[in-house]
């Protein structure tokens, strides 16, 4: 397909050409060709006569318009596409803090892809993951950006009209720079600073300088939710009690002053002045009671509030807590979540309904700034490509008047990933599975906590028993395996799915048919698991893992797959462990096992009998062992 473009065409001649591979179409040259004109106005595509069209009002709209053009056009059948942008802004939130810290070609790969969907933003949350002179720690051994590396990724993204900023934090969520001894000066508990301290003042100044001189936009994210620390360690030795209120909104005020002397446009989650205006003083979605006016009137305006929320699926959950935002009388941002966190998959079932109500109340209350973030919490076992549907699906709803139709959704997300719905959607199931809620709206992740528990230990198997995970996980392996494409340029994210539901069809019940076969004295059975089903597993651990290492270096910076492998290694290991004390107990060599002794109970109160789904587990450690990984004697 050919396209010879008339029109002011000069500004986006480098994304045109980045984008004439990605849709494997010719920009001018000799021969028969498209004559495509271009022009200002709302963003409408057409093909009549052999002759196009892009009217457009903002560079990301004809990058829109582009992808329509050659998604409906390569027929060569007339059509014609009117749309209206809904949000003003609306993008990803790549989380580059939890050891997935995208290659630059991974962030360029992904600007591609947002390109052809208009989105025209991109939020990178950075806690320590970029340069800061003077402090060697901060990033240490992180997979840190250079200010070289951020500049490449904002001039990429800014050929598309694509703004790139950085979201940071000035507050809490620090533990990964302040755990090094060195730079303790700085820490008021494990994770939050110490407010209020000249060095820390101006460190915060050189974070700002630092993460902002990068970009060209002036926007900043200065972070500071979850800051429930705050003041209780050596800021309480120093100064005694304190409102944390009163400590935040001091520090606060004194971050927008060093941002607005920078000519920054700054914002922040507004989960904390939530929390000190519930009943409690905790809780982040009490949407009853109001804040106080003395609090808001001490709230600074020209920051922006960004309103989070990943799991309400009602929209009248939305609607009352932006209701309770507006006395802040600042403007409000809203960000949901496209569910990559805590999994080897992605809740989908969760994260397109919470998005469609949480977008349809966003239209109608005028939120015109929307981000779609995707967390890595705990070492980010699955990864931002995955998600490409759900941002398809915020690409879709941002132009459309309201629930974008699923036929739209899924004929462009083809069109921009080459990959079906359909296989995208199969990512839910790997937790999914038997008695999880409808849609996993209670968020269980068996495909973590079934591939880390131990299986002499059983931690989950009271949770899982009676539900025939092996039966589903054999299932999906092979309908994965049914819908792959090979000739797909994502194809190989599916990998490590099919590969882990191989683990998972031989390891999610085993430990259940371990304490069985035990408690009923079945020698025979125990020796067979022990020489032939727990190597089958180590095997398919293996096959998983290398899979998985094979993704990561394609995907992210070395740095924080180290943590993956002493989790994989930790997995062969105790099924090593697991065979030769099985192998003791059958030969006469030990009298018992007493980890099969052992009563097996509910592993919390997120389980199927009180419908809250299979089962949630936050943290690897919890999944691995009961005991003690690490002590910290003294936090703060």
């Amino acid at each position: 397909m050919k396209l010879h473009f008339t029109g002011n065409v000069a500004g986006l001649l480098p994304g045109i050409r980045e984008l004439s591979q990605e849709l494997s179409f010719i920009e001018a040259g000799d021969g028969q060709q498209i004559q495509v004109e271009l022009s200002g106005g709302g963003l409408e595509v057409g093909l009549e006569d052999g002759a196009a069209y892009i009217r457009y009002a903002q560079k990301h709209q004809f990058f829109r318009g582009l992808g329509l053009l050659v998604q409906y056009g390569r027929n060569g059948r007339p059509f014609h596409i009117k749309e209206e942008q809904h949000f003003d802004t609306i993008g990803p939130m790549f989380d580059l803090s939890r050891n997935g810290v995208l290659t630059v070609d991974s962030f360029k790969f992904m600007l591609r892809k947002m390109a052809l969907m208009g989105l025209n933003s991109v939020m990178l949350y950075m806690e320590d993951t970029y340069e800061i002179e003077g402090e060697p720690y901060f990033g240490y051994m992180r997979g840190r950006y250079s200010q070289a590396e951020l500049r490449e990724i904002d001039d990429y993204a800014d050929q598309f009209g694509i703004e790139a900023f950085p979201s940071i934090q000035t507050l809490a969520h620090l533990e990964e720079f302040l755990k090094w001894e060195p730079v303790s000066k700085y820490k008021d508990t494990k994770g939050a600073l110490l407010v209020g301290d000249e060095a820390v003042e101006r460190l915060i100044v050189n974070m700002l300088e630092a993460a902002s001189a990068p970009f060209r936009s002036r926007k900043i994210h200065v972070g500071m939710d979850e800051a429930e620390e705050l003041g209780r360690g050596k800021y309480l030795d120093r100064n005694g009690y304190q409102s944390r209120f009163d400590i935040m909104a001091g520090h606060l005020e004194r971050v927008l002053e060093a941002a607005r002397s920078r000519g920054l446009k700054p914002m922040m989650w507004s989960d904390m002045f939530l929390k000190f205006a519930s009943a409690d003083g905790t809780e982040h979605y009490d949407a009853e009671t109001p804040i106080p006016e003395e609090m808001a009137r001490r709230i600074p305006k020209d920051v922006d509030m960004v309103y989070w929320d990943y799991a309400h699926q009602e929209q009248e959950d939305y609607e009352k807590l932006i209701a309770k935002h507006k006395p802040l009388g600042c403007n409000l941002v809203f960000a949901g979540a496209v569910w990559v966190f805590n999994t080897f998959g992605v809740n989908y079932g969760l994260s397109l309904n919470a998005t469609d109500a949480a977008l349809q109340v966003c239209k109608r209350e005028g939120i015109r700034e929307v981000y779609a973030t995707m967390w890595g919490d705990d070492g980010m076992e699955s990864n931002p490509f995955g998600a490409l549907l759900g941002l398809q699906f915020y690409a879709e709803h941002a132009y459309s008047a309201g629930k974008p139709a699923w036929e739209q959704v899924t004929e462009r997300v083809k069109f921009c990933t080459g990959i079906d719905a359909e296989t995208f959607l199969k990512l839910k199931d790997l937790d999914e599975t038997p008695g999880a809620e409808p849609n996993n709206r209670k968020q269980s992740n068996p495909s973590k906590f079934l591939l880390y528990q131990d299986v002499l230990l059983g931690l989950f198997d009271k949770q899982i028993e009676g539900l025939d995970m092996s039966a589903h996980y054999a299932k999906l392996e092979q309908d994965i395996r049914d819908r792959r494409t090979k000739d797909a340029e994502l194809d190989y994210i599916f990998e490590v799915p099919e590969k882990l539901c191989a683990v998972l069809r031989r390891k999610s019940e085993i430990g259940i048919e371990l304490k069985r076969a035990y408690d009923a004295g079945d020698c025979a059975e125990l020796k067979a698991i022990a020489e032939e089903v727990l190597p089958a597993i180590a095997e398919a651990v293996k096959e998983l893992r290398a899979a998985h290492r094979s993704q990561w270096l394609h995907m992210f910076k070395p740095f924080g797959w180290e943590v993956l492998d002493i989790r994989y290694g930790g997995v062969l290991t105790r099924l090593d462990t697991a065979a030769v004390r099985l192998l003791d107990y059958v030969d006469g060599r030990i009298g018992r096992i007493e980890e099969l002794e052992q009563e097996r109970l509910v592993y919390s109160s997120v389980n199927r009998f009180n419908q809250k789904g299979a089962g949630w587990c936050s943290y690897y450690y919890r999944m691995a062992s009961p005991n003690v990984f690490f002590h910290v004697l003294n936090p703060f």
